[in-house]
């Protein structure tokens, strides 16, 4: 593992800051309010589709699209607005979201709902790339991008070993496109106590078959870029015009298991594929960002891949989840992947 230092800070409301950075993090703490620090989600059992949903009506009163001098990601100045980061630098911090939809000791559930109801353990996390307020996973440089995957991968490691957790997911919102409510470069983590069905049915699909193993060899129209045994593409399946996904070539359940070598092509190969979206239209493109690793248990089979899902169609036209997507699960899509494939690889 490269050499990185990191700092642990206890914010004034209790929460956990994590500082990281390539060298060692000196800087005295500045003021900061210790507003209580309170959230109280539960789960609720949604008996037709079977799965958990989570309430955290406090979200409610998150930041939206605060102008730059109030954005809360940007480091802390000396008589400034008081920011989640009470330093004058850093390169990545981690801390545990204001407005958290899972927390380590949840309040019990209430009694009142006629379905079963659950207690939202857990843990979510917000991860700032760079002190930078504007940019992007392109626009880091390889050596900051590669601090960030490691960041990424002692997270994972750092999470799974909580009580409770069954499955942990990096991702990142990015653009108005998708609803972010904060420019500044950022993803979250969430640290589940139940395994979502998207990755219970992926789950199930990986112990059947080495599904992505045998995708593999015929993946040359869908190719988009590739780095030493990691390669992007838009799959045959996707649901979304300019859907991507990147995954090593090798099976590896998770990012942990990752050689030097290994994470250096996969923080690369992010980068360019970031880079290829924005050089599309020629502007930021919106999407969402999902890591999609080994839930507990099914490390021996499951294939770590990163999933992208933006809402563009093309230059100016979103792809709106309706009635046959959102009633019914099944998508529509207006473009062939072959030939999405090919304007991605001719973007940069």
């Amino acid at each position: 593992m490269p050499a990185f230092y990191k700092r642990h800070h206890r914010k004034a409301d209790g929460r956990e800051l994590i500082l990281y950075g390539l060298a060692p993090l000196e800087d005295s703490p500045l003021p900061e309010p210790a507003e209580p620090f309170r959230a109280a989600p539960h789960l609720r059992y949604h008996p037709l589709r079977q799965e958990w949903v989570v309430y955290a009506a406090h979200r409610q009163e998150r930041t939206f699209l605060p102008p730059k001098e109030h954005c809360p990601l940007c480091p802390g100045r000396e008589g400034g607005f008081p920011t989640e980061i009470p330093f004058p630098s850093f390169q990545v911090a981690v801390f545990e979201n204001r407005f958290p939809s899972l927390v380590p000791d949840p309040p019990a559930p209430p009694e009142g709902p006629p379905v079963a109801v659950g207690e939202a353990s857990g843990r979510c996390e917000v991860v700032v790339y760079t002190e930078a307020h504007a940019g992007s996973l392109a626009s880091l440089s390889e050596e900051e991008r590669l601090l960030l995957a490691w960041v990424w991968r002692e997270r994972y490691q750092a999470l799974y070993a909580l009580e409770g957790v069954r499955f942990v997911m990096p991702f990142e919102n990015r653009g108005e496109a998708v609803g972010v409510t904060l420019h500044h470069p950022h993803g979250q983590i969430y640290a589940y106590p139940f395994v979502p069905p998207v990755l219970e049915r992926e789950g199930q699909a990986f112990r059947e078959r080495g599904v992505l193993l045998e995708l593999f060899p015929h993946l040359g129209p869908y190719a988009v870029d590739e780095e030493e045994g990691f390669l992007a593409f838009v799959p045959p399946f996707a649901r979304y015009p300019f859907e991507v996904w990147v995954a090593p070539r090798e099976r590896h359940p998770g990012p942990w298991t990752f050689s030097e070598g290994e994470m250096a092509a996969f923080a690369r190969l992010l980068g360019r594929v970031v880079a290829r979206y924005d050089a599309l239209h020629g502007e930021p493109f919106p999407y969402v960002m999902v890591f999609h690793a080994a839930p507990l248990g099914e490390e021996r089979t499951f294939h770590f891949h990163v999933e992208f899902y933006p809402p563009r169609r093309n230059r100016d036209k979103l792809k709106f989840l309706a009635g046959t997507e959102l009633g019914a699960g099944t998508f529509v899509v207006d473009a062939l992947p072959e030939e999405t494939a090919g304007l991605l690889r001719e973007a940069l």
